[in-house]
């Protein structure tokens, strides 16, 4: 499903997660105040502008209730951050991914409103993407080739059914490499294990064929 997302910080994460987006289709916009990094972006990104992020007459503009989600990649500047992350949820963010380099930073910004921390050293643009293109994608590992290890729900009538039963291999081209029950995972399950409602399973496959199955669920 194509969402419609609003990236603040043009750093090394910010323009590299804005492309990410938009070659997995997405309608991106992006902000900074730097007129360079914007100018860098421009030939790439369809709709790359430069702002006064931390203003709120400038975000009011934007008509932010209309994004699936809002990131907030600022750098080295947590005020900058944590005037964006407030004042994109007082105009009605559905939804702010807000970037942090410590735990103390993480602590304010969810104080302040926001709904998700991104670590600046412990999550790639990539992953970032991929997790939020679909809204049943808990985790994300990429592999090669397009291949990649996804965490994602069961689908809607798995329950009460066996894996081989529904012959995930043939109908879906993935491989179930591990099932998720709560807190307990078994990573070998065999043929006749037969799922539950809540249960969580980690496949392997090709992203497009995850993005395919998970758009079911």
């Amino acid at each position: 499903m194509k969402k419609s997302v609003l990236i603040i910080g043009m750093g090394r994460l910010g323009s590299h997660l804005a492309e990410k987006m938009q070659d997995l289709g997405h309608d991106v916009m992006v902000l900074d105040s730097n007129e360079e990094r914007i100018n860098r972006l421009a030939s790439r990104i369809a709709d790359a502008r430069i702002a006064e992020y931390t203003h709120e007459e400038v975000l009011s503009e934007l008509d932010i209730p209309s994004f699936d989600i809002c990131f907030v990649t600022v750098g080295d500047n947590l005020e900058a951050s944590i005037i964006t992350t407030i004042t994109l949820k007082k105009l009605g963010a559905k939804y702010v991914a807000s970037r942090a380099r410590d735990d103390v930073q993480c602590e304010i910004l969810k104080k302040v409103g926001a709904d998700e921390i991104i670590y600046a050293d412990g999550e790639t643009a990539d992953k970032l993407a991929i997790r939020h293109n679909g809204n049943n994608i808990f985790d994300y590992i990429g592999l090669t080739d397009g291949y990649a290890i996804f965490e994602v729900p069961i689908m809607k009538g798995w329950e009460n059914k066996s894996i081989s039963e529904l012959d995930v291999r043939k109908k879906y081209r993935i491989n179930i490499i591990a099932i998720k029950r709560g807190k307990q995972l078994d990573p070998s399950p065999m043929p006749d294990f037969v799922f539950k409602e809540g249960d969580h399973i980690f496949v392997m496959g090709k992203s497009r064929d995850v993005f395919k199955m998970s758009a079911k669920t």
